[in-house]
């Protein structure tokens, strides 16, 4: 059984020359609250189109190259599963855990994930296109490729992730952070942001879209970092 996670914390707050408090310059994600059912052992068979998974757990179940198109996991825990073109379109995750999961080419588009985390992941190429993600964690482990483009993310939070070359492009993120992350030639074109949380970036390289970062909050250092590339998008012309 997994536990609950903490609860929400507190957000700070700031007070200004008259001692009012004002509101904080990013409102944090809300985590994912959760709490698994008891479980049951499943099988590969568990998982097939517009099934029904509820309080099941697959354990180093190989799930490469199956096909739950559709489904829903409830209360479901995924450990140490190949993912492998493994077909999840527009399935729905809820209230789930999915730790140590590997593989390429996992297939999410139009998904919804929702109080659900990700542990620890090895993927490449995640198909997320058009998912929605509420209240949603990725901790750990490194995804590459992480198709994201018209998806919905509120209250996600990146926390000490790998993200190589990850695909905004055209979606909407509200109440997203990314502390501790490493953003490698991420794709933010034609995004829009909201409450989005750069500065606990340990690494902020935007390939695309530096000038749509509306929005989003950095650190005066990756402000820095970004100015020869928001010079150059917005045709700005530095001369000494």
């Amino acid at each position: 059984m997994a536990p609950p996670t903490s609860p929400r914390p507190a957000r700070s707050t700031r007070s200004t020359g008259g001692g009012e408090p004002t509101a904080p310059a990013v409102a944090p994600p809300r985590p994912p609250v959760y709490e698994t059912p008891v479980l049951r052992p499943g099988d590969r068979y568990d998982l097939e189109p517009g099934a029904d998974c509820d309080g099941v757990e697959f354990d180093g179940t190989d799930l490469a190259g199956g096909s739950g198109r559709g489904a829903t996991l409830l209360g479901c825990v995924l450990r140490g599963c190949p993912l492998d073109e493994t077909d999840l379109r527009r399935a729905r995750l809820v209230d789930s855990l999915l730790t140590g999961v590997r593989g390429v080419g996992t297939a999410l588009a139009e998904a919804t994930l929702r109080d659900t985390e990700i542990l620890d992941a090895r993927l490449g190429g995640v198909q997320l296109s058009a998912a929605r993600l509420d209240r949603v964690r990725f901790r750990g482990g490194k995804v590459d490729y992480l198709n994201l483009r018209q998806a919905r993310l509120t209250d996600v939070s990146f926390e000490d992730c790998v993200l190589v070359e990850p695909d905004f492009s055209g979606a909407r993120l509200e109440r997203v952070s990314f502390a501790g992350c490493e953003l490698r030639g991420a794709d933010f074109a034609g995004t829009t942001l909201r409450d989005v949380d750069l500065r606990g970036a340990a690494r902020l390289e935007v390939g695309r879209g530096v000038a749509e970062l509306a929005g989003a909050v950095v650190s005066p250092a990756q402000l820095l970092e970004l100015a020869p590339a928001l010079a150059a998008a917005t045709g700005l012309r530095v001369v000494p």
